[in-house]
C-alpha cells in the first residue's frame, strides 16, 4: 500500500508540474506575440522620436508635453486626435503595415512618420 501510494503522489507531482510547465509556456508566448506600446512625445514644437518603426499591431502612444494644444492628424486621415492639452494623451493601434505620415493641424510644422512592417 505503501509504494502505490508514492507512485500516486509521484504520479500527481509529475502531471501537476506538466500543467505549470504548459500553462507558463502559453502565457510567455502570448505576451511575447503581444507587440509593444511606443511613446511619442510631443515637445518643443516637435514629435520625438520623428520616425518609428513598428511592427503591425503595435500600438503608438502620443504625450503632449508642450504648454500649448497640439494635435496628431495622419495625412491619409486614417487617425486624427482630438486637440491635446499639456499632458493629454493620444493612443492608435497600427493593424495594417505601410508608412504613416502625420502632422499637427494646429502647427502643420510639425510632422512625423511610423513605418509599419
Amino acid at each position: 500500500m505503501n509504494g502505490r501510494m508514492s507512485a500516486i503522489a509521484l504520479l500527481t507531482v509529475t502531471l501537476a508540474s506538466s500543467l505549470i510547465v504548459a500553462s507558463a509556456s502559453r502565457l510567455g508566448a502570448g505576451e511575447a506575440e503581444k507587440p509593444p506600446v511606443t511613446s511619442i512625445a510631443i515637445d518643443n514644437f516637435s514629435f520625438t522620436p520623428r520616425e518609428v518603426t513598428v511592427k503591425e499591431g503595435s500600438t503608438i502612444t502620443w504625450v503632449n508635453h508642450d504648454d500649448v494644444p497640439h494635435t496628431v492628424v495622419s495625412k491619409d486621415q486614417k487617425f486624427r486626435s482630438k486637440a491635446l492639452d499639456t499632458n493629454d494623451q493620444f493612443s492608435f493601434t497600427f493593424t495594417n503595415a505601410g508608412t504613416y505620415v502625420y502632422f499637427c493641424s494646429v502647427h502643420p510644422i510639425m510632422v512625423g512618420k511610423v513605418i509599419v512592417k
